[in-house]
């Protein structure tokens, strides 16, 4: 802990209790609509992009909550994350009702659109590369998650997951996208209206 900072212990006690009462998400949140009114959206997406990210465990993740991905080689946990088209974190449908389209890559093919159209009537729309494409490519509309996992692991906490508790790994990430965009509200408000920022 930094030298200014209470025992581990007490900012421990207040990090669980915030991650057990959702003041996390809560704050993490009202930041998201807070940055789409900043960038001339409404403060509810209608449409989100979904990707996974494999990353490596520590030895403190129970067996029960990891796994092996083959295709990368990695024993850990496998993130989900959906975001919007400026690549912040909604919970989706449970608090964004207008949400109707996502974007996904073809991992996501399958069954899973049609479960998407018939229990969630959500349109999940695969956005695969051409096959006869070699190296690195720009995807539309999946850029904006794939950026957005590419801020996330800036934060040292996220390169590796450490954390016992799935929900635990969730409020790291919330506090990570939490202090982007606080920074992102700040940078706004340097630049005084009607000037070139």
């Amino acid at each position: 802990m930094p030298a200014g900072f209470p025992a581990w212990d007490r900012v421990y006690a207040f990090f669980r209790r915030w991650r057990d009462h959702r003041l996390i998400a809560e704050f993490h949140d009202r930041l998201r609509g807070r940055v789409r009114e900043s960038e001339g959206r409404d403060t509810e997406p209608t449409a989100a992009i979904v990707d996974s990210q494999s990353v490596k465990a520590a030895s403190s993740v129970p067996a029960a909550t990891r796994g092996f991905d083959g295709a990368k080689n990695i024993n850990g946990r496998k993130r989900h994350l959906i975001v919007d088209c400026l690549g912040m974190l909604p919970r989706l449908l449970a608090r964004h009702r207008r949400i109707r389209l996502v974007w996904a890559d073809g991992g996501y093919a399958g069954r899973l659109v049609d479960w998407a159209r018939d229990k969630l009537r959500l349109a999940l729309q695969v956005v695969k590369r051409s096959d006869d494409t070699r190296g690195f490519i720009v995807l539309p509309r999946r850029w904006c998650v794939e950026r957005t996992l590419g801020w996330l692991m800036r934060t040292r906490r996220l390169a590796r997951d450490y954390e016992m508790r799935p929900a635990t790994s969730e409020a790291v990430l919330q506090w990570s996208m939490a202090m982007l965009m606080g920074r992102r509200l700040a940078r706004g408000r340097l630049t005084p209206p009607g000037t070139a920022g």
